[in-house]
Formats: C-alpha cells, sequence, structure tokens
C-alpha cells in the first residue's frame, strides 16, 4: 500500500491574463459579438454522425445541482452583461430598474478590472462568493439579491449537451458513448469514443474567482484563427486600442490558434503556455497549449463526423490573419465534472477542492466507495487512517490553506501507524500529516485492495503539453495490505 503526493506551485496569484482577463470579449466567452468571429471562408464538411448521446458519467454532486453549485462572482457578473439581451432581462424578469442594473454592471466592471496579473491579490470562490453577495446587496438590496442570484446562477449554467446526452448521477462514472468529460480539479480532459478513453489531456481550469461550471454542454463548432476586440475598459488603456479588433496571428491575441465553444460563457482554447497547464488558467474555460488544441481538433473533428487532417490544421496555423470554421456533423457531448474523490484503475485519487465546494467528506467518499461495491468499512486500518487524513489534507481552498469549517489535519494514533508503514515504501513522496508541505499538495493517491481492478480508466495517450503524447499510465505495482 502507497500514498503519492502530487505537488502544485501556487505562485500565479488569482488574477487573470491581462489580456485574457476580459471574459465578454475574450478568450472565455462566446456571447460577445466581437468574440464570435465570422468565417471569411468557412469549410463545412459532413460524414456519417458519430457523437451518439447516451447515458455517461456525471459529477459528484450531478447535473441535477450544477446550477445550485455554480457560485456567483463579479467576474462572472461581468461576462453576463456581455450578451446584450442580460440586461434587458433583469429589468423584464426581475423588475430592477436601470438605475439597479447600471450599478450592478458598474460593481461587476469594476471588480474584473482590478484583476490583475502581475500583483492582484489571490483570492478563493468562496471570498469571491461573499465579496459579490455584499456588493449585490448594496446596489438592489437582499430580498431581490436572492431573486438576482438565482437567475445569474441559471444563465451561468447555461447551454446544454445534444439532445439525449445527459449524466449519470452515480459518481465516476464511464461513459458508454462518444464525449468529452472534463474534470476540473484533476485538471484532465478525457476523449471517449464508444465508450472507450482515447485520448486525454492536462488542461488549465477556470480561476476560482471564475471557476468552470459543471453539466451537460456540446461542441459542434472548431473556429480557426479566432480575432478578438478588446472592450473600452480601464485596464485596456494603454495596453490595446479599444473597439480596434486584434487579428488572429497577433501576439495579443489571448484566443491562441483555435477556440471551441462549449456554450455560454465558456470555450475550450489554446494560447496557454505549457507551465500554466495543471492549475488556474482562464475564465470559466478549459486551456490548452496551442500544439494541445490543433490536436484536439482533429481528434474532436473525427468523432464529430468531419473531415480535418494533421495537415489542414498546420495550414491554418501558418494563415493566421484568416478565420475559419469547421462545423461538426454530429454534435460531441462535453461533460464538466467536479469530482475531487475518484477511484482510478484501482487507486483512490483525492484531489483539493479547488473551487471550495465542500466535496471532500466521509459521506461522499462512502457513496464513492461505494459505487464500486466497497465499503468504507471494508477498508483496513492503515487506509482507513490514510483516507481520513487525506480527505482533510485536500479540504482546502485555492491557496492552499484550509477551507471555511476544515480544520487544520491533526496526527492521530491510527494515522502514526499509517506513516510508519509509508515511509517503509519506496514509492511514497510525502506523508499527508505533514502539515508543513499541505501547500504545495495537489492530490493525495492511495492504493485500496479493495478496489484493485475498479474504477475510472487511467490516462490514454496523455498530452502534457509539453510535447509527444505519453502513452496509457501504468499502475503502481499492487502490493498487500
Amino acid at each position: 500500500m502507497s500514498i503519492e503526493v502530487t505537488k502544485v506551485i501556487l505562485k500565479s496569484p488569482l488574477a487573470l491574463v491581462a489580456a485574457a482577463v476580459l471574459l465578454a470579449a475574450s478568450g472565455c466567452t462566446t456571447g460577445a459579438p466581437t468574440n464570435t468571429a465570422a468565417p471569411s471562408a468557412p469549410t463545412t464538411t459532413s460524414a456519417t454522425p458519430a457523437a451518439t448521446p447516451a447515458a455517461g458519467a456525471a459529477a459528484t454532486g450531478a447535473n441535477a445541482g450544477a446550477q445550485a453549485n455554480l457560485p456567483v462572482t463579479l467576474p462572472v457578473l461581468d461576462a453576463m452583461f456581455a450578451d446584450e439581451s442580460f440586461a434587458g432581462e433583469l429589468k423584464s424578469k426581475l423588475q430592477l430598474t436601470d438605475e439597479q442594473v447600471e450599478g450592478l454592471r458598474r460593481v461587476a466592471t469594476e471588480e474584473r478590472a482590478n484583476l490583475d496579473e502581475e500583483g492582484g491579490e489571490s483570492r478563493t470562490t468562496t471570498e469571491a462568493t461573499r465579496r459579490a453577495n455584499e456588493k449585490i446587496r448594496s446596489v438592489i438590496g437582499a430580498e431581490k439579491a436572492t431573486a438576482f442570484n438565482a437567475f445569474v446562477s441559471e444563465r451561468w449554467a447555461g447551454g446544454a449537451g445534444p439532445e439525449g446526452a445527459t449524466g449519470d448521477a452515480k459518481p465516476n462514472s464511464v461513459p458508454s458513448d462518444t464525449r468529452i468529460v472534463v474534470n476540473a480539479p484533476a485538471y484532465r480532459m478525457d476523449v471517449f469514443q464508444s465508450g472507450k478513453l482515447v485520448k486525454t489531456y492536462k488542461i488549465g481550469i477556470g480561476y476560482p474567482e471564475f471557476p468552470l461550471p459543471q453539466g451537460m454542454r456540446k461542441a459542434d463548432t472548431i473556429i480557426f484563427n479566432p480575432t478578438w476586440t478588446p472592450p473600452d475598459e480601464p485596464w485596456v488603456k494603454g495596453k490595446f486600442a479599444p473597439g480596434k479588433k486584434v487579428e488572429a496571428g497577433s501576439k495579443d491575441n489571448p484566443l491562441g490558434l483555435v477556440k471551441i465553444p462549449i456554450g455560454l460563457p465558456s470555450l475550450i482554447h489554446g494560447g496557454k503556455s505549457a507551465a500554466r497547464l495543471g492549475g488556474f488558467a482562464s475564465h470559466g474555460c478549459v486551456g490548452l497549449t496551442n500544439q494541445q488544441v490543433q490536436d484536439f481538433s482533429v481528434v474532436l473533428a473525427g468523432i464529430g463526423g468531419a473531415q480535418l487532417t494533421p495537415e489542414e490544421v498546420a495550414a491554418h496555423a501558418k494563415s493566421r490573419e484568416e478565420t475559419k470554421q469547421v462545423k461538426l456533423s454530429s454534435a460531441v457531448p462535453v461533460e464538466l465534472r467536479y469530482e475531487t474523490i475518484v477511484v482510478e484503475d484501482g487507486r483512490l485519487h483525492i484531489y483539493r477542492d479547488v473551487y471550495d465546494k465542500g466535496t471532500n467528506t466521509e459521506e461522499n467518499l462512502r457513496r464513492v466507495l461505494e459505487a464500486f461495491g466497497v465499503r468504507l468499512e471494508d477498508l483496513n486500518e492503515q487506509e482507513r487512517a490514510q483516507v481520513t487524513q487525506a480527505l482533510q489534507a485536500m479540504a482546502r481552498d485555492a491557496q492552499g490553506n484550509p477551507a471555511d469549517g476544515q480544520p487544520t489535519p491533526t496526527p492521530t494514533p491510527a494515522a502514526g501507524k499509517a506513516k510508519g508503514a509509508a515511509n517503509a515504501n519506496a514509492n511514497t513522496n510525502a506523508n499527508v500529516r505533514e502539515t508543513k508541505t499541505i501547500k504545495g499538495q495537489k492530490q493525495v493517491v492511495i492504493e485500496i485492495a479493495a478496489l484493485r481492478g475498479k474504477g475510472y480508466p487511467a490516462p490514454v495517450n496523455l498530452d502534457t503539453g509539453g510535447g509527444a503524447p505519453q502513452q496509457k499510465q501504468k499502475s503502481q505495482p499492487k502490493r498487500k495490505a
């Protein structure tokens, strides 16, 4: 039995790339007209539909609870105002006055304008949500704030999968159809074809103030060389000319070589450095390097029934001034999950609760174990002690600090025995009880005897953004408990 701890560098502040900060006019939104560039010479191909909707996998909390799990933050609100219909609906559906709507727009704009990657203050999703509630209440009052938050959450949940494509309430479910599965806490995106995992990508996810949403979405269009139009906002002045289109090939374009809309206001897009993968890198989007997103475009086109070769993708990259669009003949379901407890190929992975959702609990652990026919009581003493400590260790916010209401892990007699066994194992990188290293921990991996041969598949052809894809990961040698 072994414990493996992966470390993550938390140097980047919770701030948003100046050239990518703006959801409404930047890399992670599909709602603003200036961001959905019409192709100059669209190429649309048809083929036999490849993506077949069917019940697949779901996030911890399931799709039914996705709306309730979406926090309302001021950057999210700012993105909503990119849609011209949003302000009108606030007036007609919530009976807000012109003054109240403009007040909300002002506080959202001010908050987003203050986000500066070079020196911005790091925050957490909990803190960002609390701050937003205070500002919103100050503008429209407590009574209307409740209805307003529900309305924004519904829009933020946005989008939907192709007709008939749904998630499954069972945790760690393996799709039986063709779809994309993204698990934010694992910084992982998987491509399934007819129920078989064929490709895995390491990704960057939305900042805590702009978390990647949950639920079913769909991808039906690949846009090469998207353009970008900076807004007339304070952060733009001195960097870009407001309203002047930034061409597709410009180094200042935050969208990279490709963007793939997956429902307002999210995208899968390139433009990220390999160093940003495995961490916070976007505004409610899935971030990839340009190399990764080009590879993913070919894979996505293949499972979506379109003809697209690596040579054609390379040609698009060379003609950066020309925006082109490839339409899939079958929309591919994209499932956005939030699972911090995952049984993978016989091992228990417990990831940091990066968006403060309170998922690393014994109750949730039991639900995951029981999905694979294992009870918590079936674990031996060492395994239970290690799992308990791992849950405490990973119940931490985006900065590695104990989440609200979560105590700092403390040694227990059983955990002490587990430490001795773990330290005797040559594959052990760290022990979950060593709180001085907790801030650098991204996940804890524990081998559980009863889970051998069970769980979600290990990465296949893993593309880490740093070069050639790795072949399927192999599990560590099995050891007797």
